[in-house]
């Protein structure tokens, strides 16, 4: 039987669908959930998708983050349940606790649609196990609040743990460190700005280096999680 990873779906999500197919073409079985429904239908692992929940009001992914399904997602990654959070995504896992510091505007205040290559730092990771460790690889981004800020101790601890798990290669965002993606302490929870979901055909993207992200999950799955 397939893996089934949920994909969750807000007010105002857009790339639901796409990271409904890259699931798909990992092989797993996708499983659309809702906002405010509170059951995660078994799935195996969830993903935290990008777009413009409720609108970016208050601040971007602080109302999403309250949402029924987000306890749940919550109380599961608790237990070691791989979850993928992606641009929007990120800043939901963020504002939700479960992950460290904040998505915040890009220096100079610009919003950026641009490909961009990402340098894999950690690939001992529910979602990046599949890579080699500063690899390359090239992804679609396009965000107004994907600047990476955190006190300085939340840095010191994120490097220092080896919990980096993307850096940009050009920082277009001026990000701190030129962070890009960080994971949880077990390894299970990854965010990231850029768009792994837009890189999985070769009709669709400018690579297809996105997609051995789903792949990854779909060993981790089946993998003891160590909480």
């Amino acid at each position: 039987m397939s893996a089934k990873i949920g994909v969750i779906t807000f007010p105002g999500t857009l790339d639901d669908v796409d990271a409904s197919r890259a699931v798909r073409l990992a092989g797993a079985e996708a499983v659309s959930l809702w906002h405010a429904d509170a059951d995660l239908k078994g799935v195996d692992a969830v993903v935290v998708p990008g777009g413009f929940s409720y609108g970016d009001y208050l601040r971007s992914g602080a109302i999403s983050a309250l949402a029924p399904v987000m306890r749940t997602v919550i109380d599961e990654a608790g237990k070691g349940m791989p979850v993928l959070g992606i641009c929007n995504g990120f800043q939901i896992l963020s504002e939700a606790g479960l992950l460290p510091g904040a998505l915040t505007r890009n220096e100079g205040l610009h919003f950026h649609c641009t490909d961009t290559y990402l340098e894999v730092v950690n690939t001992d990771t529910a979602w990046t196990s599949g890579y080699e460790a500063g690899q390359k690889i090239l992804v679609p981004a396009k965000h107004g609040e994907g600047r990476f800020q955190a006190a300085q101790e939340t840095i010191d601890e994120l490097e220092g743990e080896g919990r980096v798990v993307f850096r940009y290669t050009d920082n277009y965002n001026g990000s701190l460190n030129a962070i890009a993606g960080i994971t949880s302490a077990n390894g299970r929870v990854v965010g990231l700005m850029p768009h792994p979901e837009h890189a999985v055909e070769t009709l669709t993207g400018p690579s297809t280096d996105g997609l051995q992200m789903f792949l990854s999950a779909m060993g981790a799955v089946d993998a003891p999680a160590n909480v």
